[in-house]
């Protein structure tokens, strides 16, 4: 009793710091769970990782408050000691209430981006400038999220005019270690201005990867080939490449379609049944001019295009209304000008050599050998 008379109130008041944090970690999870609840349901997926992320950065915060607040039972008001913990009390306050309006604007501003993309997508609009935007704002958000804390930091905030004093030696450094990173980000703001190619784009580099452009961000651009795997690919490199946009200007495009026929089939023939087939396709375009077409020229133009060791090249020029159909119509037509090339006789050839045997050689070779024989008996 004697030692509950002599420090009651330093013991209430550790109780009431005590239950203080307990009400605000309690206050913090439920709100949490109130709000997760309701981010779930507007937005699946997407604002549950936020306030998970923002709810540990309070209850730490709760108690790193609550430690400070009892630290400040054995300090005397007029020491310098007391004044130091009242500067570290508002410091993490201000740091952590920084921090949470830091993440919940990146989270917020990102959700409306993404909503508002996918606004674009469902009614065909261009969505690149968007993407792209968002990750600028976002990293942004950030950075000067960080430039608003670190402000707050005496020791920091040295560290930081240090540098502006240093700025030229600084930058010069940075340049040179971040080189790459650097060549990207303008890379990506040039794609974004010129726009060789957008967002939904089908996209031919180096004549091998091919499809669709799903994302550019800061640092690279992603394809999405035929097969549905991811093409990664840093800015600064699709920058400089030679690409194929097919749906750059006009969607429709030519598809060249070439089979080789034996020499002794008859070439007409083969034209014809290529052409028929072509023009027979439910996705061949008409793209003949009005002139063509008062004329009669056909809606396929079909040449002999080489002539090799095994076989004729015949080539037909098919045209498609964009480069989607482009897969379909090949597969299409080669099964059916198989078919009918079975059916009318026309060969696609196969590699083959034909041996000429000259019987006085034969017997010149015989005679050798048998004198062979003789000399040597």
């Amino acid at each position: 009793m004697e030692f509950f008379q002599t420090y009651k109130d330093k013991i209430l008041y550790i109780i009431v710091v005590l239950l203080t944090i307990i009400a605000l970690r309690i206050l913090t999870n439920f709100i949490y769970k109130r709000l997760a609840v309701r981010a779930e349901k507007k937005f699946p997926g997407e604002g549950s990782g936020t306030l998970h992320l923002v709810k540990r950065i309070l209850n730490a915060l709760w108690l790193v408050l609550g430690i400070i607040t009892v630290y400040y039972l054995s300090t005397p008001e007029d020491s310098y000691t007391y004044t130091a913990l009242t500067k570290d009390f508002q410091l993490f306050v201000y740091a952590g209430l920084v921090a949470v309006a830091t993440i919940v604007g990146a989270s917020t501003v990102n959700i409306w981006f993404r909503h508002t993309i996918q606004k674009k997508k469902l009614s065909n609009s261009d969505t690149t400038n968007l993407r792209f935007l968002r990750y600028v704002v976002v990293v942004g958000i950030y950075i000067a999220g960080f430039l608003v804390a670190i402000l707050a930091f005496p020791s920091l905030r040295g560290i930081a005019q240090t540098a502006l004093g240093g700025a030229g030696i600084v930058a010069v450094v940075v340049a040179i270690a971040s080189q790459e990173a650097l060549a990207n980000i303008v890379s990506g703001v040039f794609i974004i201005s010129f726009k060789p190619f957008k967002v939904g784009d089908i996209i031919e580099l180096e004549g091998t990867m091919v499809g669709a452009v799903t994302d550019i961000t800061l640092r690279h651009t992603v394809i999405r080939n035929f097969d549905n795997k991811m093409i990664v690919i840093p800015n600064s490199i699709i920058n400089k490449e030679k690409l194929v946009n097919a749906n750059m200007g006009e969607l429709k495009c030519c598809e060249r379609l070439e089979i080789g026929i034996a020499y002794k089939s008859d070439i007409d023939l083969a034209k014809r049944i290529m052409r028929e087939e072509c023009e027979n396709h439910r996705l061949i375009l008409d793209n003949r001019t009005h002139q063509e077409r008062e004329q009669g020229l056909p809606v396929v133009k079909t040449a002999v295009t080489r002539l090799n060791d095994f076989s004729v090249t015949i080539r037909a020029w098919a045209w498609v209304r964009n480069y989607d159909d482009v897969y379909q119509l090949r597969w299409d037509v080669y099964e059916s000008v198989k078919k009918r090339f079975d059916r009318e006789g026309i060969e696609i050839p196969f590699p083959y050599r034909t041996v000429v045997v000259r019987q006085e050689e034969d017997f010149k070779i015989k005679m050798d050998n048998t004198s062979q024989i003789t000399n040597k008996e």
